[in-house]
């Protein structure tokens, strides 16, 4: 190779060169993302468990909405009252009460409580128990199936299956919400920690339909909102609905209960 080559190929590496900086200096100025260092910072703090207990796809979308201001630094259940402080702290913000949550089945349909209507022969899921006639196999279309799919899921081990229904252990709970997507009927929710009166039924039907289907339903009678004197519990759909911020926790909705549906926690 003579020295003419060597200069053409030299030229040429270092024309190819420019070019390549220059069109990757264009695609850089084009396709250039703004990066919020607000919420860099709060993904950093969140735990990164991506459960979706916040109401968000993940903890990306989560510190997008928090550095955005579009929800609150104490949105992340997992995280808790510390990740909500540090979020705070990013955010030139106070925290103020928080409130600890926690999953609770809204059924207390056991075993020697609820009818059967056939037997179930299966896969061991919520899922596919939900898919047979009825939605069920019990007389009762609502209810907790027993299947374990919300114990499945939960990455605490906060839920067991006690005599064919799902029960929480609050005291290992997170409040992260998996529960809550898995199940079919839509049992589970997320209520106060601090809450003493809590409604154990979740059955749409009507008195006599609910009373043939299962001794522990909700016959929606009234009574426990006729008998509150703070108006915290209004009757939806025939069930009784509590609502928490209102609740003195006096016990009297339990007491005028006939059904003893309303379960109180010490």
């Amino acid at each position: 190779m003579n020295m003419s080559e060597i200069v053409i190929a030299v030229v040429s590496l270092c024309a190819i060169s420019a070019i390549i900086g220059i069109a990757l200096s264009i695609a850089e100025k084009v396709f250039h993302v703004e990066v919020n260092e607000l919420e860099v910072a709060v993904r950093e703090v969140l735990p990164g468990s991506n459960c979706g207990g916040c109401g968000y796809a993940g903890c990306d979308a989560l510190a997008k909405a928090i550095a955005e201001g579009s929800t609150p630094v104490t949105a992340c259940p997992v995280g808790g009252k510390p990740v909500a402080e540090e979020i705070a702290k990013i955010m030139g913000q106070e925290v103020g009460d928080m409130e600890k949550m926690v999953a609770y089945v809204r059924c207390n349909g056991t075993s020697d409580m609820k009818q059967v209507d056939y037997q179930y022969i299966g896969i061991e899921s919520c899922a596919y128990a939900a898919k047979m006639p009825g939605s069920s196999p019990y007389a009762c279309k609502y209810g907790c199936l027993g299947y374990g799919s919300c114990a499945k899921v939960c990455p605490e081990r906060a839920i067991r299956i006690i005599d064919k229904k799902a029960v929480v252990d609050e005291a290992l709970c997170i409040a992260c919400g998996k529960c809550i997507k898995v199940c079919p009927h839509d049992l589970i929710e997320l209520v106060p920690a601090a809450s003493t009166h809590r409604v154990q039924c979740i059955s749409l039907a009507k008195g006599k339909e609910v009373m043939n289907a299962c001794k522990a339903g909700c016959i929606g009678c009234g009574l426990c909102a006729k008998n509150c004197p703070s108006d915290a519990i209004v009757m939806e759909n025939n069930i009784a609905r509590i609502d928490y911020s209102k609740c003195t926790h006096c016990g009297a909705c339990a007491e005028k209960c006939p059904r003893k549906i309303i379960k109180v926690f010490e």
